[in-house]
């Protein structure tokens, strides 16, 4: 760790600079997740990437970044169109360096003669995820969509056959050119419109088929999305009304004659936070498109990149708070206040201990959902992934916005200015609760599991109940689960209160099984035990705070 020393007597109570940090070396709990679930052969390359993402250079390009969003040009000077977005250098230097590691493709380089992953693959790349979000988040949204994307191209072989090859290549090509003139290509998503947002099939976009139409034939789609995120990527996963139902369209920026599609951009997202990044609104024209899967399968065509992304959302999340948690740490260590370190006042370190915890709970859930990712022929790994993506997602999402803003008032008014950092993580943190589907739409879609799979949620409490072994508070816990889905009456009221249930029960029983019993300890007691609990801070006064936070951030 490289403490930059004071620059005057003036400023020998404020904190050291946190930079030019490993932000895998730093991390046991991730260290730990990764090798636990099954990405210990990425251990090198984490390490490679943990050190850029944690550089003095990484942290000025993403504040550069951030300072200079991207910028809408629809026209040129003689008025035709141009519908570009122009980024600063660092959204480009960021681009690179995730596209570089192959975050928008890594978990699909080496599918093997059966079409399968490589065993990790969705782990380690989670892992790097998780690295490369606490560098900057706003740019990890086209790399999360292409990445998302590749599952349902892949499965459309006249299309595949085209963009495969450069959707899965590990690099960055910024140009703006018909995808065989590329090295390397990006996937966006545009989906919601103005009338139904969350309900798809509301959507009033039309395709009609440009020739015989049919799985992997043209179409030209006409409308409006309200939102469309990363418009400069090469192409993009939407939704329209075709003569079958609502069908999934691959859009691409070019036609197949090499003229720029009819897509016009009417303007960018002036958004609360993911600032580096262009979200914009967008008009068809009869734009070219290709049908991925059949008409009327819209939603179960889509579904699989979606489910991709909201594990991409849970991961940032708990990023984005390790991030801020790590400052509060790293800050309190070296504040004096009232004759000693401010970590070492009861009340703060108590403060800063909960916050680890909540970080340490995030980051186990994630990864133990990722590892269901790896795993598709294994039933109870399925069944983990169909309930568990929906609850991981809800309550990961959830907690990031109250963890980062206690992390911002450790550093008191430090916390609260530009410079500093921390308002940024905290503008970013709701934008993974609301996208790729708010809390009540994770609520409804475990509902669903419940209607349709309730195989899938017994398989899930059945590996609870194992785990929970003796433990009388987990075994309270999932006693309140169970009786929770014996009231059917009310459990779409009470649908919120069972998956925060669900998410700190798993998590209880994973840091209870693997992480030191210090941590297990008092994460159970504090968020299990049935005692109310409404801000940080509570419920660990019999608790070692030091050894929480020592496991946390080892000491310089």
């Amino acid at each position: 760790m490289a403490i930059m020393p004071p620059t005057s007597g003036d400023d020998a109570n404020q904190s050291a600079a946190l930079a030019d940090v490993n932000l895998f070396a730093l991390d046991i709990a991730l260290q730990e997740a990764i090798k636990r679930e099954g990405g210990q052969a990425a251990q090198a390359r984490l390490i490679r990437f943990g050190e850029l993402a944690g550089s003095a250079e990484a942290s000025e390009h993403s504040r550069l970044a951030n300072d200079h969003p991207p910028r809408l040009r629809t026209h040129d000077d003689k008025g035709r169109r141009l519908d570009i977005v122009e980024f600063h250098p660092s959204w480009h230097w960021l681009m690179s360096a995730s596209a570089d590691e192959g975050l928008h493709c890594g978990a699909w380089q080496h599918l093997d003669g059966e079409n399968s992953l490589r065993s990790g693959a969705n782990v380690e790349r989670a892992g790097t995820f998780f690295l490369a979000s606490q560098m900057e988040a706003g740019h990890c949204c086209p790399i999360t969509m292409t990445n998302a994307a590749i599952p349902v191209i892949r499965d459309a072989p006249a299309v595949a056959e085209a963009w495969l090859p450069r959707l899965t290549r590990p690099q960055y090509d910024r140009r703006f050119l018909p995808l065989a003139r590329k090295t390397a290509a990006m996937i966006g998503m545009g989906l919601t419109e103005r009338q139904g947002g969350t309900d798809v099939r509301a959507n009033t976009t039309q395709a009609v088929a440009d020739g015989e139409g049919g799985p992997g034939t043209p179409y030209l789609v006409t409308g409006h999305k309200w939102f469309m995120s990363a418009p400069m990527c090469d192409a993009f996963l939407v939704l329209a009304q075709a003569p079958g139902g609502l069908s999934c369209f691959l859009l691409p920026r070019f036609r197949p004659d090499d003229t720029v599609n009819s897509l016009r951009l009417q303007r960018l997202k002036d958004k609360l936070g993911n600032r580096s990044n262009a979200s914009s609104e967008v008009d068809f024209e009869a734009a070219h498109a290709v049908l991925l899967g059949e008409e009327g399968r819209g939603v179960a065509t889509i579904i699989e990149m979606v489910t991709h992304t909201r594990l991409d959302c849970a991961v940032a999340s708990a990023a984005l708070m390790r991030r801020a948690v790590t400052a509060a740490l790293h800050h309190a260590r070296q504040r004096q206040v009232y004759g000693r370190p401010l970590v070492a006042q009861p009340v703060m370190a108590c403060v800063l201990a909960d916050l680890v915890l909540e970080v340490e709970a995030a980051t186990a859930l994630v990864f133990r959902l990722a590892r269901s990712f790896d795993r598709v022929a294994d039933a109870r790994a399925a069944a983990w992934r169909r309930l568990m993506t929906p609850v991981t997602k809800y309550w990961v999402c959830k907690v990031a916005s109250p963890v980062i803003g206690e992390a911002m008032e450790c550093l008191g008014g430090n916390g609260y200015v530009e410079e500093g950092g921390m308002p940024r993580l905290y503008r970013e943190a709701p934008v993974n609760s609301i996208w790729e589907g708010s809390g009540n739409v994770m609520a409804l879609d475990v509902l669903r599991v419940l209607e349709k799979e309730p195989e899938a949620l017994e398989t899930v409490l059945d590996d609870l109940s194992l785990a929970a072994g003796d433990d009388t508070h987990l075994k309270a816990a999932l006693e309140r689960i169970r009786t929770m889905l014996h009231e059917p009456r009310l459990i779409e009221m009470r649908a919120r209160a069972l998956l925060e249930g669900l998410a700190l029960t798993a998590a209880g029983c994973i840091i209870r099984a693997h992480a030191p019993q210090v941590v297990g300890d008092a994460f159970i007691a504090a968020r299990l035990s049935g005692v109310p609990r409404f801000t940080y801070g509570q419920g660990l006064e019999w608790s070692d705070t030091k050894a929480i936070l020592e496991r946390a951030l080892p000491a310089a």
